[in-house]
């Protein structure tokens, strides 16, 4: 049994990733377009291309954590290592130097990069990190409730803190206002990755004899079928969660008409993306876990369908879908993540091979490519609907902001739903694949 300490521990971690991950899903849209002067074309352009580098950086990545071996173990050095890059790089990127023209968009190409790769070097090792801290299912959701709960403390506390926090650094100069904001959230950020570093024990280890390549670790990836569902999954699902984040301000702001509520209403989503992740641990004990995530997606796509229906004078009731919207799919989160951990044994017992940086690297992946996906989305929706930054918005637009707030969202949930159909490793099975890999010494 992990101490409640060394939960809290891994859990602040995600809290200082989601500081930063948040940050890009709800802002940096807006501050490129809005702040910067990009183009939202050009901005959803960029988020895709930069995530598709992240199909060579994630397995790379991942391969490198599983070939570590130091005194602090395999993936907890690297929240050592590079805590402090991770918020500097942070900050550049909400940097607005005096560029103009391509060299403002260059500049954001490059700091955007060098985010997202940041990002993956630090991200992967430390989700890694969940799979290895204890092999026990039950203890697996737990562990992970406890990352989410505080990841969306995070998220909470960019949502409560970033815009007042820009008013209050940039004193009306919203270019500064970022930029010190970062820094705020960048050193905060920093302390928790030490924490979490300092609070934490390697438990599973890689067999002594295994010996693979980078391409012997690629076949036994391939071949492991629950690791392809996942990928999946996470493909769709942040498609569409990403899609539906980035545009909360301009749906705030636009359709409801109630820019000074913006903080009040992403606040409330984190409030119950956390109640939410609370709850994933009793939920776990009660249901099957692959039906709870089947059932939580769908009541997720139902919640933005009829977010559609609601006439923008009733804030109440917008306001109050958001927050049940984000209550029910963070439920489901930690499952999804104890699911990986659950995958990877299934590998192991299949192929005889132990990849945990490999299969989380390349879930992620293709987690970060549905975060580009929805991100891309966004900004191409935005163009397409004639949205003009800072200004009143033609009928045409807020119609399109709507949509895309409301009905495509859902879709990517429904997606989700229907690929989970074909996930087998449940809670009999996982006990029967630790029974072998025990009996045969794995």
């Amino acid at each position: 049994m992990l101490t409640i300490r060394e939960k809290i521990a891994y859990g602040l971690g995600d809290t200082a990733s989601n500081i930063i991950f948040q940050t890009v899903m709800m802002f940096l849209l807006i501050f490129y377009t809005d702040v910067v002067g990009i183009s939202p074309a050009v901005v959803g352009t960029m988020f895709l291309v930069v995530r598709l580098f992240d199909a060579i950086t994630d397995p790379l990545m991942g391969a490198l954590a599983d070939r570590t071996k130091t005194r602090f173990g395999q993936f907890r050095p690297y929240l050592l290592w590079l805590a402090v890059p991770f918020g500097i790089i942070s900050i550049m990127a909400f940097t607005t130097p005096d560029l103009t023209g391509n060299a403002k968009i260059i500049y954001a190409f490059v700091t955007y990069t060098l985010l997202m790769m940041v990002y993956t070097a630090i991200n992967i090792p430390y989700s890694a990190l969940g799979g290895v801290l204890t092999t026990q299912p039950a203890e697996r959701v737990s562990v992970q409730t406890y990352r989410f709960v505080l990841g969306m403390l995070g998220g909470l506390i960019v949502a409560a803190g970033t815009l007042p926090l820009v008013e209050y650094f940039g004193g009306g100069d919203k270019a500064k206002g970022y930029q010190f904001t970062m820094v705020t959230m960048s050193l905060l950020g920093v302390a928790m990755f030490l924490l979490c570093f300092s609070g934490t024990k390697e438990r599973v280890c890689v067999p002594e004899n295994q010996q693979t390549s980078f391409f012997d670790d690629l076949k036994a990836l391939w071949q492991n079928d629950q690791w392809r569902i996942l990928s999946l999954a996470g493909l769709f699902l942040l498609t569409g969660q990403v899609l539906r984040a980035t545009l909360a301000i301009y749906y705030v702001k636009y359709v409801l008409g109630l820019e000074a509520q913006i903080t009040l209403f992403m606040s409330l989503g984190m409030i119950g993306s956390i109640l939410g992740c609370a709850c994933a641990q009793a939920l776990a004990k009660r249901v099957c876990k692959i039906k709870a995530y089947i059932s939580l997606q769908l009541i997720a796509a139902f919640i933005c369908v009829i977010s559609y229906f609601v006439p923008k004078d009733q804030v109440t009731t917008a306001f109050a879908l958001f927050f049940l919207w984000s209550f029910f799919l963070q439920m489901a989160t930690p499952l999804l993540w104890a699911k990986m951990a659950d995958t990877i044994d299934y590998g192991h017992w299949r192929t005889g091979v132990r990849i945990t940086g490999m299969v989380y690297s390349s879930v992620v992946f293709f987690i970060k490519l549905g975060v580009a996906f929805g991100g891309a989305f966004a900004g191409w929706l935005l163009a397409y609907y004639g949205y003009q930054a800072d200004v009143e918005q033609t009928e045409t637009a807020k119609e399109g902001i709507l949509l895309s707030f409301t009905v495509y969202p859902a879709l990517g949930s429904i997606l989700v739903a229907w690929v989970m159909r074909k996930y087998v490793l449940n809670k009999e099975k996982v006990e029967q694949i630790h029974l072998a890999l025990k009996t045969h010494g794995a």
